[in-house]
């Protein structure tokens, strides 16, 4: 579910050697070569810690996946020290969706698929607006409260939850 479309240059150096990939980068990761501008896909924001491209298979009128610029695991990868970066996914889906015109904050979904549910294993957060507008398999796709798709809000609270128990 979660591809990509169209292009436009990212701020992460790759260039070291072809051998020897830039940290960060995993040269098999579709949404690492996509924020190093090696998929020719738009990119509406880009910076040192967080990167914003289109669904290839958009689920809302507006769906747009927030990635760390730097290749990070899923979600069962992250830890309470993670929270912070999740956090800024959200904070970034939410400027782009004012930057379109988005404004009613109620009718919009931020998630993640929970593995083994998700196509790519680059960490991504789902923004779909409005979600009201979601067709029957977008819905099934990106459902609340099931065994395939976590809120940003329920992750975050998970992470907290991590460090509580151990």
């Amino acid at each position: 579910m979660a591809e990509i479309e169209a292009a436009q240059p990212a701020q992460v150096d790759v260039s070291k050697s072809s051998n020897d990939p830039a940290e960060g980068y995993e040269k098999k990761c579709i949404f690492c070569k996509i924020v190093n501008k090696e998929m020719g896909t738009e990119l509406l924001h880009c910076d040192e810690e967080i990167s914003c491209f289109r669904d290839i298979k958009p689920g809302a009128p507006h769906h747009y996946l927030i990635v760390p610029t730097k290749h990070v695991g899923n979600c069962k990868s992250l830890s309470k020290e993670n929270v912070p970066l999740v956090k800024r996914m959200v904070e970034t889906g939410k400027e782009i969706l004012q930057k379109n015109n988005i404004t009613d904050l109620n009718d919009v979904r931020f998630g993640f698929h929970w593995p083994p549910f998700c196509s790519v294993t680059h960490l991504h957060l789902h923004v779909l607006a409005p979600a009201s507008q979601m067709g029957f398999m977008s819905r099934l796709f990106y459902r609340l409260n099931s065994y395939w798709f976590i809120t940003a809000d329920q992750l975050i609270e998970l992470l907290n939850s991590k460090g509580d128990t151990n």
